[in-house]
């Protein structure tokens, strides 16, 4: 069953401040906290800035995803071979040492496949022309095609291995997801904080205004008082002081004003802080029954940075079978197969390849063992320690969670009878004052008693705006340990 606190005593506090600067207009409308969060949304520098780092999340999958797409190469070279005449002549006849002209083109494509493979195809086609008189053809136009594959047998093999980088890169979009979560529950935890300490800010000067005019009423009062010789020089100068104090009071009440409205306007907007904000209440306190089961539920189940890292801790797992698969030998299967054919023109050589006539083959297996492993153990080692690490930080994170949730259910239950006393000292200290002004109008007390009444009823006031506003903020701090504040603002992340 939930219990209601009666909203901050006095009408005074709760009415709309009118100051300068600091003034919310009368003509502009009530600014609710709803309207404040959905402002902050859109315009808070924060949530755009964790925007770009979810556009770069994402692209990072495509980036460790282009690793199979196929790749495209095309080769085109033309050369020119001379070689030295000799450097003897018979009869003074000179002769011209062998010359040959090559050009060649090579088109072909290879993808990686989830495996660990490479495979490849290609067509080359190869002219060459001589100067040799026992060439058989010249020039001459060498075709082939060909198809070879390369398979690791034990180091990079297995689809698990090879798609870790996407599978690490996926994981980091949901974290950047759960950052972005994060990032919009702390918008909304500060612009609560903010909205509700500017209502304390605006409701705080209401105060002091209402106890200065109190105060230049008493100065008036004692005044009149020794033109008739009932109050001394010494009361209205006492008065005077009083009235002094009051306008500090003020004048300090307005600069909190302004540093507060500040504060929100660089939460829900952007270099827009000359621009009026509108009226803003605290309205009915309720003090919901907590519990710490309910909320340390809730914490676990919603709280981004646990989940968050969790996703790191499953990264780390997939860093480290990684770094475990490196520590095998590299064994390497090869394998190619072509076909080839040689012609006096380019168009017969290459439809002539297909004919079966020439042809080749092969199979290699490559064999690479580092002496002792140093690196690839070293590296290991890393990885398993890196993913302990982040295994322990998940365990304190979750008592993390278990000690925060309890702190912000004590605070709220603290700060909420903390509100029920100050309403209680508020009630006595007006009580006070009322009793000591009626002592003084009838000569049975002395001025600065009165004074001291009146500065008692100003901390009161005070006092209980500071408990309205503490139990709000305690209350936007739960919410935030919850995850509940995108419920209750209805936002859907997208």
């Amino acid at each position: 069953m939930s219990r209601l606190i009666r909203p901050v005593a006095l009408a005074l506090t709760l009415a709309t401040v009118s100051f300068a600067q600091d003034t919310a207009p009368a003509s502009l409308p009530v600014l609710t906290l709803e309207e404040v969060v959905a402002q902050a949304l859109d315009q808070n520098f924060s949530l755009e800035i964790q925007r770009f780092s979810s556009e770069t999340a994402a692209a990072a999958v495509d980036v460790a995803d282009a690793d199979y797409d196929p790749r495209f190469q095309v080769t085109a070279s033309t050369g020119v071979t001379q070689q030295a005449q000799p450097s003897s002549t018979l009869d003074g006849v000179t002769s011209v040492g062998p010359r040959s002209d090559t050009g060649n083109i090579r088109a072909g494509v290879s993808q990686k496949i989830v495996t660990g493979a490479t495979v490849e195809a290609g067509a080359n086609l190869r002219r060459s022309k001589s100067n040799s008189r026992n060439a058989l053809l010249n020039p001459a136009y060498n075709s082939d095609v060909s198809l070879s594959v390369s398979q690791p047998l034990l180091r990079g093999f297995g689809k698990s291995i090879n798609q870790a980088a996407i599978a690490r890169a996926r994981l980091g979009v949901e974290r950047a997801d759960l950052d972005f979560k994060s990032a919009v529950l702390d918008v909304v935890r500060n612009v609560e904080a903010a909205y509700f300490n500017l209502a304390f800010a605006r409701q705080q000067l209401a105060v002091r205004e209402f106890s200065l005019n109190v105060a230049q009423e008493l100065l008036n009062e004692n005044e009149a008082k020794r033109e008739t010789g009932v109050a001394t020089d010494l009361d209205v100068l006492q008065a005077q002081v009083g009235v002094a104090n009051a306008n500090r009071n003020v004048l300090l009440a307005q600069q909190t004003v302004s540093d507060r409205e500040d504060a929100l306007k660089a939460l829900i907007s952007r270099f827009e802080l000359d621009q009026p904000l509108g009226p803003i209440e605290l309205g009915e306190i309720s003090v919901p029954s907590v519990s710490f089961d309910r909320s340390y539920q809730l914490a676990r189940t919603n709280r981004p940075d646990y989940a968050s890292t969790a996703l790191s801790v499953e990264q780390l797992r997939l860093d480290e079978r990684t770094a475990k698969n490196s520590r095998k030998a590299t064994l390497d299967l090869g394998a190619d197969v072509g076909l080839n054919s040689i012609d006096g023109n380019a168009g017969d050589s290459t439809s002539n390849v297909w004919n079966g006539d020439g042809y080749s083959w092969q199979v290699d297996l490559q064999l690479i063992v580092p002496w002792g492993f140093r690196a690839e153990k070293a590296r290991h080692a890393q990885a398993v320690a890196a993913l302990g690490r982040e295994e322990t930080r998940l365990v304190q994170l979750e008592q993390s969670i278990m000690v925060d949730v309890r702190a912000a259910i004590r605070s709220v239950q603290t700060n909420a009878e903390s509100l029920r006393i100050s309403q209680l000292a508020t009630q006595l200290s007006q009580d006070q004052f009322d009793l000591e002004k009626a002592r003084f109008d009838a000569g049975l007390s002395t001025f600065r008693r009165v004074q001291e009444a009146q500065e008692d009823l100003d901390t009161a006031r005070v006092n209980e705006l500071q408990a309205a506003v503490a139990l709000r903020v305690a209350q936007a701090d739960l919410a935030r340990l919850e995850g509940s504040s995108l419920a209750r603002y209805s936002i859907e992340l997208e």
